[in-house]
């Protein structure tokens, strides 16, 4: 119990991870038109502090079913740069939401990718610009919560709110929903049973536990996060909810942790699991197969760039994780992913420790660990 098992990272992986390096930084760039055809027209995509230019054309990533290395495979990549985003999926798409690129001015935009078409679209713009949010699907419906205003790049104090936002594709536009009880950002959402829950957040949420019932449009509290902590991963997986590593201070060269708490809705109680192979912060979780997943973050001492390109499977009912593949690229600072059609979609996040350097970059996983 509680032990680690290696599934060969594999030393092609490592090439790959090598060879995408320089296209994560190149992809960090302004989007170019393509040489097969006539650029299509250029629109400006924000009218605040922060203004980029979106082009109307397919991402220049691999297209879905090309190459894959060790399960991982590039998708599309974003025209528009992030880090400190959310990632969900609604309606077997990938959305990405909020952030900053290059920068750090903070963005309310929304892209969204369709992996059936392989390309991508702007959303319905973010009632602000914000970075750090959490967000989750229900009943076709997404839920925007939580996240930081100013701060960042803004050379103001961050904001840290409790604002919840969803959005009905079937209506259009976001709508205002109840608050959070505790205003942070950096923390993660899952959902059992039709609820969101939420848990940690940046100091001082970062204890924070709380559940959100949209068909009430009502948040309850739920017993602390035993470990407090931001920058974490945040799964269900079997009617629980996983939380690993993050770090315990606000900031990116803050301490990074290996605990994992479970949380039964069943019992409202908390419980330790198998401590993570390492200490990890800036993390993202998926759950699939009966697994939860984490990927990348910071921590690795000996990467040049502060970086990890880890992924970790954790098995609940042996309490075990598994050293996967590594991602083609190292990368900190995504909230969530999508999981659609047993892929992994990982789009963006920054390449350094800190944010600015978010990449355009989509890493896509097609995981064989099965733990149900």
């Amino acid at each position: 119990m509680g032990r680690t098992r290696r599934a060969g990272s594999g030393t092609i992986a490592g090439a790959l991870g090598l060879g995408l390096a320089f296209a994560a930084v190149a992809q960090a760039q302004p989007p170019q038109a393509g040489s097969g055809a006539p650029p299509r027209p250029a629109t400006p995509a924000q009218d605040n502090a922060l203004i980029e230019t979106w082009n109307e054309r397919e991402g220049a990533g691999s297209p879905m079913g090309g190459l894959e290395v060790a399960g991982w495979s590039l998708a599309a990549s974003m025209p528009l740069a992030r880090s400190e985003h959310a990632v969900a999926e609604l309606d077997g798409k990938v959305w990405v939401l909020g952030g900053y690129p290059p920068g750090r001015l903070p963005s309310n935009l929304v892209q969204i990718y369709d992996p059936a078409a392989n390309r991508w679209s702007l959303g319905p713009r973010l009632p602000q610009p914000i970075h750090h949010i959490m967000a989750a699907a229900v009943d076709g419906r997404l839920y925007v919560m939580g996240g930081e205003m100013d701060g960042a790049g803004t050379g103001r104090p961050p904001i840290f709110v409790a604002q919840t936002w969803m959005y009905d594709p079937a209506v259009g536009g976001w709508v205002v929903r109840a608050p959070m009880p505790t205003a942070r950002s950096g923390g993660g959402a899952a959902v059992i049973d039709g609820k969101i829950y939420v848990a940690g957040g940046r100091p001082p949420g970062g204890s924070a536990f709380e559940v959100y019932d949209p068909a009430t449009n009502q948040w309850e509290r739920l017993p602390d996060l035993p470990s407090q902590r931001n920058h974490l991963a945040v799964a269900a997986v079997n009617g629980r909810i996983i939380v690993a590593g993050g770090r315990t201070g606000p900031g990116a060269n803050a301490e990074r942790s290996d605990v994992v708490e479970i949380y039964d809705p069943a019992t409202r109680r908390w419980t330790r699991g198998a401590s993570l192979p390492a200490p990890r912060g800036g993390v993202t979780g998926a759950a699939h197969g009966g697994c939860m997943f984490v990927f990348a973050g910071e921590g690795e001492r000996s990467h040049v760039l502060g970086l990890t390109p880890t992924a970790y499977g954790y098995d609940p009912r042996a309490d075990r994780w598994t050293s996967l593949p590594n991602l083609p690229i190292a990368v900190h600072g995504l909230k969530g992913s999508a999981v659609i059609d047993g892929r992994i979609f990982l789009p963006g996040g920054a390449i350094t420790l800190g944010g600015n350097t978010g990449t355009n970059a989509q890493q896509v996983y097609r995981p064989t660990m099965r733990c149900a």
